[in-house]
């Protein structure tokens, strides 16, 4: 099937706009980026990096970061589909002995920012079109490859570590053509029950951390939250029984921002296309402003599966674009034409 060729019904036509959640499966940040404008540069107000390189599995790549701090040791953790480090703190040291070195984040962004610049400057990249900087809340890291019964001293000192990153990136972009995203969800891992934690009253606690972070990213940078259940090993952690923990957790964050929220991307499952998955988004709280992006694209079933989902979506959110559940960077790069093409086919362009 030729999904290019497909145009969004006049019955769908309040889906507007697509989102690329993040990590993309090519050679480099301007391949990703001239990738992006070419097949769906009308439907994009942000374009990432893709996360190329040693950051295309998400956190992966902080374990080099981890393995730095000389007050930590680590062994290996079977974490199902794969083994990983897992870290604590040394006998004989404490939280006061760990310093973090740089993250990576700042120095990867600054580096993409210039192809970015360069593709703008020479047209590729449409003027409007702002640079989307997607980072990990630093629960994620500090849950993936710190012993539980460590995190509560570490985790504080990574947080602050990933906020010097984003005032770096922030000092060196522009604020008009930059777009922070804060990547959520080993915190769903975390209120699902899938995973061990520190947290005393996890929901409360977590969202706390998460109207922290969004205050951090200052305007008129513009702010989005990715909440995601995960792809790792092709599937999710758990399958969400519905719309409505991404909701409160959502809501949540909205009551605490002293800034504008400019997105929000929601996950939706490939099988649900039933009103049930969809019904909470009724008590979704973001103003009009805020753009609202449902992950319904899927490459399984085109087209006919995404309109069929879109069908559900609508009865309960009247406006949205469109998305894939999380980032694409373990697809393979061949399927990617196929799976923009579908982004395009059920949405409208933005200009």
């Amino acid at each position: 099937m030729n999904t290019a060729t497909l145009s969004m019904p006049a019955s769908e036509a309040n889906v507007s706009g697509a989102l690329l959640v993040g990590s993309m499966p090519l050679a480099d940040s301007a391949a990703v980026f001239t990738f992006a404008a070419q097949h769906l540069g009308r439907h994009l107000r942000r374009i990432p990096d893709g996360e190329t390189g040693s950051r295309i599995n998400w956190t992966q790549w902080q374990v080099g970061v981890f393995k730095a701090v000389d007050a930590l040791e680590s062994e290996m953790f079977d974490a199902g589909y794969l083994r990983r480090p897992k870290f604590r703190i040394k006998a004989g040291k404490s939280a006061g002995d760990i310093v973090f070195p740089p993250l990576g984040y700042a120095s990867a962004a600054r580096e993409s920012y210039r192809t970015f610049r360069a593709l703008k400057r020479s047209g590729v990249i449409a003027d409007r079109t702002r640079f989307q900087v997607c980072l990990p809340t630093p629960v994620a890291p500090v849950t993936i490859f710190v012993f539980p019964e460590f995190q509560r001293a570490i985790e504080p000192l990574y947080e602050a570590a990933m906020l010097h990153e984003l005032d770096a990136i922030v000092a060196y972009i522009p604020p008009n053509e930059l777009a922070i995203q804060w990547d959520t969800a080993i915190e769903f891992a975390i209120l699902e029950g899938v995973l061990p934690h520190s947290f005393d009253h996890p929901e409360t606690d977590l969202i706390a951390r998460l109207i922290r972070l969004g205050n951090s990213v200052p305007l008129p940078v513009e702010l989005g939250f990715h909440l995601c259940y995960g792809d790792s090993g092709g599937r999710h952690f758990k399958e969400p029984a519905d719309a409505s923990k991404l909701v409160a957790v959502t809501n949540g964050i909205l009551n605490g921002l002293t800034r504008s929220l400019d997105w929000l991307h929601l996950p939706v499952p490939k099988e649900r296309a039933d009103e049930a998955y969809f019904a909470p988004l009724k008590k979704l709280a973001i103003e009009a402003r805020t753009e609202l992006y449902l992950g319904l694209v899927h490459a399984a079933d085109g087209v006919a599966g995404t309109q069929a989902r879109i069908a559900a979506a609508r009865n309960f959110a009247p406006r949205f674009g469109v998305a894939t559940e999380c980032g694409c960077g373990r697809r393979i790069p061949e399927t990617l034409p196929e799976l923009m093409a579908i982004h395009a086919a059920v949405s409208s362009p933005i200009d």
